[in-house]
């Protein structure tokens, strides 16, 4: 594995030239449909807002109730496009970042959104961190694009809509009842996903294998120190139908990733590990595949190249999220035709979701044909 990781760096730049350079040309889209009005500007404007969680979400590290947001919108010619930055406190991004960030993207420098290659390499530019905030940008961009055109994002893809996978619901680390009640609220969906990471993994899956005989997948969130205990771990999962484990272990430890994922009888999935473009490459060899989270990569753009590039690796491809309003949920949706595995219930952790657009539906994913990122409506926020 070493060897192939190795002989695969030396010639990554190429093969990632090549697969970048694939994207779509928006531009053409503009001038066959003769919208752009040469005296149009766009106009970003933005506004904070929490999240309230239905239940205390626990990981291996952390606990909250609440996840802080910052709503965007984009306005070109009468048409508004939404966005969303959904900001996790362990990952380093606030209100406030988001805020800073954001006052300083000025997208009147550019004739109109098609422009969408070079209006979202001037917002990465900006500053090299704040990807949440990017993101918030990247999908009303996109929005707005898809609403000019007429068409969702799946559809510009080339995806089939019919093709949208089963998503995970997600149960996080809590005493034996809380779990059991969550599971039960759970019963539609085909697939559980199951926070791990403390010293009561076994007792988390023996507990819900007491009420439930559904696959699992399992997020350890880094909380497995040692590859030998992780490898005992996977083994002990294996038999009691869990079908993957993300994030075993620290992402610092590389060669010991690469020796768990090689022994592994359940693929592994790369996740704190797995922010941008380059991490796909570092992850080969080392991960048997990827999650994708729009808020980690910047937004959609990253996130397309990001899937291309690893199926083109033979990576398998998750998608992820945060706690997200069904804007950021909608959005990460449109590429969910062409994954295997998808982690798509943010929307469904909160109270208070501004917004209505992708539904899951007996557990799968399931997209309007509402142009853009499929957002079929705003409610009163």
């Amino acid at each position: 594995m070493k060897h192939n990781r190795r002989k695969f760096i030396l010639t990554s730049s190429l093969i990632g030239g090549t697969i970048l350079a694939g994207g779509l040309n928006t531009s053409s889209f503009a001038k066959s449909i003769n919208i752009i009005k040469k005296n149009s500007n766009m106009k970003l404007t933005f506004k904070p807002y929490t999240l309230e969680l239905k239940h205390v979400f626990t990981l291996a590290t952390s606990s909250r109730t609440t996840t802080p947001v910052m709503l965007t919108q984009i306005e070109y010619d009468g048409t508004i496009g939404y966005g969303e930055a959904s900001m996790p406190p362990y990952l380093g991004e606030s209100h406030e970042t988001a805020s800073r960030f954001l006052s300083k993207v000025d997208l009147s420098q550019f004739k109109d959104p098609f422009e969408v290659e070079n209006i979202l390499e001037y917002v990465d530019s900006i500053d090299p961190l704040n990807p949440a905030a990017k993101a918030s940008v990247d999908i009303a961009l996109h929005d707005i694009v898809g609403k000019l055109i007429g068409k969702p994002w799946y559809k510009i893809w080339g995806f089939d809509k019919d093709k949208t996978p089963f998503t995970s619901f997600t149960i996080g680390i809590d005493t034996s009842e809380v779990v059991k009640q969550k599971v039960k609220e759970a019963d539609e969906y085909k697939v559980l996903k199951v926070k791990l990471g403390r010293d009561t993994d076994k007792e988390m899956i023996e507990t819900i294998r007491s009420v439930t005989d559904k696959p699992l997948v399992v997020d350890v969130n880094q909380g497995w120190k040692d590859k030998f205990f992780a490898l005992d771990m996977i083994n002990w999962l294996n038999e009691r139908n869990v079908k993957m484990v993300e994030q075993p272990m620290p992402k610092e430890m590389i060669e010991d990733m690469a020796w768990l994922t090689e022994k592994s009888p359940l693929p592994t999935f790369g996740d704190e590990s797995v922010q941008r473009i380059p991490d796909v490459i570092k992850a080969y060899g080392v991960y048997s595949g990827i999650n994708i989270k729009l808020m980690k990569c910047t937004g959609l753009r990253e996130a397309h190249k990001m899937m291309t590039l690893a199926k083109s690796l033979g990576m398998q491809v998750m998608l992820g999220c945060m706690t997200e309003t069904s804007c950021g949920i909608s959005a990460v949706s449109q590429l969910s035709p062409g994954i295997q595995w998808a982690d798509l219930d943010g929307a469904l952790l909160i109270s208070n979701d501004p917004f209505e657009g992708t539904k899951v539906i007996d557990g799968k994913v399931v997209l309007t044909d509402d142009p853009g990122i499929g957002i079929s409506k705003v409610l009163s926020h």
